[in-house]
């Protein structure tokens, strides 16, 4: 059984795997294109998720299990995937103790006016009258109830903070006080002071915020986007921050990436603006290759019951 990688992993990491599993047939590579070569040998193709189309899988005649070393999927070529019956796996839950730090760390650099501080510092200057607030027993929406969103709760319970939380189901989950579908959206965001969205890409997400959510939001509101950029239009956040519908916005994800120079985001005073790296940590491909190594024994010996599959039907 060939094992093709397209994502890069160290020396450290491909040694690790061929002493593990001394039986299987690793093809190492550093891309795509160089991966190309051996599509049609590959039994197993792990990706990091944004470079297999249709035109890949058709050359990849023995394929049946597309690992990928990260939570997105969004790119994936789903109909032929589905219309080929072949089995695809994610490394979600990977991000969820970075993402929640980052987003709890956001909400305090607003709250606590750590950009003034810095500019202050800058310049060497002694301001008294900057204003700090405090995040505790505020309340916090966070759209998409997985393991991200659970974590971002588990850590805002620190701070005693009203945790509400949306999601397809509108089942309890632990660490939110109360979860709502997703069709509740618009009686929930008059409520929060904090709206964090962590939700995935797909159909029914593309550009489903738009201004008539930003109107509903209080005007002392701040959002935070770490899920993906194609859930509202640059645009719209743009309007509401410079309008004062929301006091700040907080960016991760963009509708293209990266944010070019130009990008109006990059100026705007109440906009933070970070180049995609929430999720980043080092021990990121530790963790991402233990589900891997997971699945593949469970591959290995024939069981069904994969860690983090995903449903081509349903994009996620």
């Amino acid at each position: 059984m060939v094992i093709l990688f397209s994502a890069t992993i160290s020396e450290k990491h491909r040694q690790s795997l061929v002493q593990k599993y001394p039986t299987l047939d690793f093809i190492f590579t550093s891309g795509i294109k160089e991966a190309e070569q051996h599509l049609e040998e590959a039994t197993v193709f792990v990706t990091y998720g944004d470079d297999l189309d249709e035109s890949t899988i058709e050359k990849a005649i023995n394929l049946k299990w597309i690992m990928v070393l990260s939570a997105g999927v969004d790119q994936l070529p789903f109909k032929q995937i589905e219309k080929r019956g072949i089995l695809v796996t994610n490394s979600r839950g990977i991000h969820k103790t970075q993402m929640a730090e980052y987003t709890i760390s956001m909400m305090l650099q607003v709250y606590r006016q750590e950009k003034t501080l810095y500019e202050n510092e800058k310049l060497s200057k002694w301001d008294k009258s900057v204003r700090m607030k405090e995040i505790t027993a505020h309340t916090l929406l966070v759209l998409g109830t997985g393991d991200i969103g659970q974590e971002v709760a588990r850590l805002a319970k620190v701070f005693q903070m009203n945790t509400v939380g949306l999601s397809r189901s509108g089942r309890p989950v632990e660490y939110f006080d109360e979860v709502y579908t997703i069709e509740t959206i618009k009686q929930n965001l008059p409520k929060a002071d904090f709206i964090v969205s962590v939700l995935p890409s797909t159909a029914e997400t593309k550009y489903f915020l738009s201004d008539e959510h930003f109107n509903l939001m209080k005007e002392e509101a701040v959002f935070i986007n770490i899920g993906r950029g194609d859930l509202v239009k640059t645009e719209t956040i743009l309007q509401a921050v410079r309008d004062q519908q929301i006091a700040h916005a907080v960016l991760d994800v963009f509708e293209v990436e990266p944010l070019p120079e130009d990008s109006p985001l990059w100026t705007e005073p109440n906009i933070t603006v970070t180049p995609h790296i929430s999720g980043q940590s080092p021990n990121y491909m530790i963790r991402a290759l233990t589900i891997f190594q997971e699945n593949l024994d469970k591959y290995l010996n024939g069981e069904n019951n994969y860690t983090n599959t995903v449903e081509p039907s349903r994009g996620y």
